[in-house]
């Protein structure tokens, strides 16, 4: 497959001829957060007039974009006269447009400038919708078309809806954007992400699929690389959720609330393991809209039996990425051990030496970080025992 790679400024317009000579491309995506990437180029002076700050890069295989968001550093030049690399090289590093909208906060009240938010130290922004509805809203008031003119971000626009996810309640103040749609995205497995479609930059939300019956990995297969696992013990069962005043139950009219909300969630891993206790802070929260219970399961996302499994493949003509599955769709690794395991598309990379060797792809399934889904738990524990199994026998 061909690759072709643009720069381009904010506003999309193409500013020269495609890069050539490039090496070294790496192009990785990610799922629910932004990509990155580099590239190194001769940096010859009609190359260093593209590698502008505020300018982007698009990275083209086959005729479709693979990549495209801002240049993070747009010039890392060096030159060495022993190695007579005149006019030198250059390496870039980028990162797709989901970088942009990682950079916004969510504000109380997205349309007032900040100076003339109010005057309330607890002040929240509280939404209730499906999590598709309530992503889309935070991505435009606080930096898309309903957003106030000095926090838009260029070109950016909503994608056709999707209409997914279930009805949920968040509350948010002044945190991370993309951490308040995460905490709607990830009990309903959806997923988010920019795309580059002429020019604008779509928003959108979608559905993972669960194309575990047909995208398969195995060492048989030619397509499964690396395997890793590790098994540790819960750092919490427990989850001591505790909200802010509850206004039902002032003293009085008129009065300050003096109590608070509690829920605890417990998680069953408590039965394998032992009774381990965390205190969670929901600031200005109650359980009225099933927060708090929200707010514990989410921890109990961190704070379960701490199971890591990754797995990293390579593309063949039966199975590509980008063409057979995406981001965030469940597919099937078949372990060495001969067990297997269901998980999703965390990262796909693209990554060539120049344009003449050949590109590569290669997808990590699960995740290099801990991961607690019970199911995955109880295969880790498996394949511990298989492989202990093994060395005995050896």
């Amino acid at each position: 497959m061909a690759i072709e790679l643009l720069v381009t400024n904010s506003a999309l317009a193409v500013q020269g001829d495609p890069l050539a000579g490039w090496r070294a491309l790496t192009a990785e995506q990610r799922y629910n957060e932004p990509g990155s990437g580099a590239v190194t180029l001769t940096a010859y002076p009609e190359v260093m007039a593209q590698l502008q700050p505020g300018n982007r890069l698009v990275v083209i295989r086959d005729r479709v974009i693979w990549m495209a968001g801002p240049l993070e550093v747009p010039q890392d030049y060096e030159w060495d006269l022993e190695a007579k690399a005149d006019p030198g090289e250059v390496t870039v590093s980028f990162t797709d447009d989901l970088a942009r909208v990682a950079g916004y906060l969510t504000y109380p009240e997205p349309a007032k400038t900040w100076a003339n938010q109010t005057v309330t130290a607890d002040l929240v922004r509280k939404l209730t919708a499906t999590s598709e509805a309530i992503i889309r809203t935070l991505v435009t008031e606080n930096c898309g078309p309903g957003a106030l003119a000095t926090r838009r971000i260029p070109q950016l626009v909503l994608d056709t809806a999707a209409g997914v996810g279930t009805t949920r309640t968040l509350s948010t103040r002044m945190e991370p954007l993309l951490d308040a749609c995460r905490t709607v995205a990830v009990p309903d497995s959806i997923g988010f992400r920019t795309r580059q479609a002429g020019t604008q930059i779509r928003f959108g939300v979608y559905q993972p699929r669960d194309l575990s019956g047909s995208a398969r990995f195995s060492a048989g297969l030619g397509n499964l690389r690396k395997v890793r696992f590790s098994l540790s013990a819960p750092t919490a069962t427990s989850e001591l959720v505790m909200g802010g005043e509850d206004p039902a139950q002032q003293v009085g009219a008129g009065e300050p609330a003096n109590t608070r909300a509690y829920t605890e969630v417990t998680s069953g891993a408590q039965a394998s393991w032992y009774r381990v206790e965390k205190l969670v802070q929901s600031s200005g929260k109650t359980n009225a809209d099933g927060e708090l219970t929200q707010d514990g399961v989410l921890a109990l996302g961190n704070d379960n039996p701490q199971a890591s499994l990754s797995t990293e493949t390579v593309d063949t003509e039966d199975l590509q990425a980008g063409r057979d599955y995406q981001l965030g769709d469940k597919v099937s690794v078949v372990l060495p051990t001969g067990l297997t395991v269901l998980d999703i598309v965390r990262r796909i990379t693209l990554s060539a030496a120049d344009p003449d060797t050949g590109e590569r792809v290669t997808a990590v399934i699960g995740t290099g970080d801990t991961t607690t889904s019970a199911s995955l738990v109880g295969t880790v524990r498996q394949l511990a025992y298989r492989l202990g199994q093994i060395e005995s026998r050896g």
